[in-house]
């Protein structure tokens, strides 16, 4: 594979753990004070935003050669950090718009879309990025790395992949000025299919997500 596809080994690797972890670092702390709810109408956006800039980061672990971790077996990190508030909080702030459906493997043919909430992703990103951050913290940076990589391909990518596509179809049903489906009352346990969601699908006006993050966020320079 070309160095247009993976990193060259002769890349500084300090320099790269560094770019990543501050990735990693300023997503956490931005989705984090997101979920405070202190400006709700700008938190659709900003998510928008957030997300669009860690999949950079997930990008650049994806193309990345594969990192090994120095040790056999991962050290003990201890308890893992609760995100059950930081889920609880987004479910609050997003309630109307929260679910969503998706096909979880677009190359598994005549898959039926299942619904998500994007609640559940932003916490479930979070968890996967703290727990390799407890390594970057402790030191171990390629425990970090090789856990950000391993992370991002099994979970964290596609979880926010699919939260971000999610995300932009919100602002651009809004900008477009064109109802948006709600999955309205729709549980997340249910397994149902690609028409039992069209069924469940009710309207919802622009207007109705005013509140909700529809205002402008300028990228930050």
């Amino acid at each position: 594979m070309s160095d247009a596809t993976l990193h060259s080994t002769t890349q500084d690797p300090d320099d790269f753990a560094v770019q990543i972890a501050d990735q990693v670092e300023s997503f956490i702390v931005a989705v984090t004070e997101v979920a405070k709810g202190d400006e709700p109408d700008s938190a659709v956006p900003f998510l928008l935003l957030e997300v669009s800039q860690l999949l950079l980061a997930g990008g650049r672990l994806g193309a990345h050669e594969d990192i090994l971790p120095d040790e056999r077996y991962e050290p003990d990190l201890g308890p893992e950090p609760d995100v059950g508030d930081l889920r609880e909080r987004f479910a609050a702030i997003l309630e109307p718009i929260d679910v969503y459906s998706e096909v979880f493997d677009p190359y598994e043919p005549r898959k039926a879309p299942v619904p998500c909430r994007i609640s559940d992703d932003l916490a479930d990103i979070v968890a996967d990025l703290r727990h390799g951050m407890a390594h970057y913290r402790a030191g171990r940076t390629t425990e970090a790395l090789w856990w950000w990589q391993f992370s991002y391909f099994s979970n964290w990518g596609s979880t926010a992949s699919a939260a971000l596509r999610a995300l932009q179809s919100l602002v651009a049903h809004v900008r477009l000025d064109q109802p948006l489906p709600e999955l309205d009352g729709l549980d997340t346990d249910q397994d149902l299919g690609e028409d039992a969601l069209a069924e469940e699908a009710g309207k919802v006006m622009a207007r109705e997500l005013g509140a909700l993050g529809m205002r402008r966020v300028a990228d930050p320079a």
